[in-house]
């Protein structure tokens, strides 16, 4: 939720006349991270759950290019650019480890 926040607070710095494209993309992309995580963990099977887990990874890489995408437009800092890159890698993480555990879970499973 703070990738969230941090997307918001950013964008709302962006030119008016991307309020409807860029800003509103990106806004779009970061809500659908803990989106898709919460909707798949509601989900009846470990299987959806991972199909949701790859869909925020997806939203999150799509936030990584436009973050670019606003640096070379000089929207963001390449300071800026940087902190929240790290950021999105640690979340790319936790997303690819948890999803990593429930399949060996899965599999573990299958086993039995």
């Amino acid at each position: 939720m703070d990738y969230v926040k941090d997307i918001y607070e950013i964008t709302r710095n962006f030119p008016n006349d991307e309020k409807f494209a860029l800003t509103n993309q990106l806004r779009r992309a970061a809500i659908s991270i803990p989106s898709n995580i919460s909707e798949g963990s509601a989900r009846k099977t470990k299987r959806d759950f991972c199909h949701f887990l790859d869909m925020a990874r997806g939203s999150l890489n799509e936030t990584v290019t436009q973050l670019l995408i606003a640096q070379k437009l000089n929207y963001i800092s390449k300071e800026y650019l940087d902190n929240t890159l790290e950021k999105a890698e640690r979340i790319n993480m936790m997303l690819f480890k948890l999803k990593k555990a429930i399949t060996q879970n899965m599999i573990n499973e299958h086993q039995r």
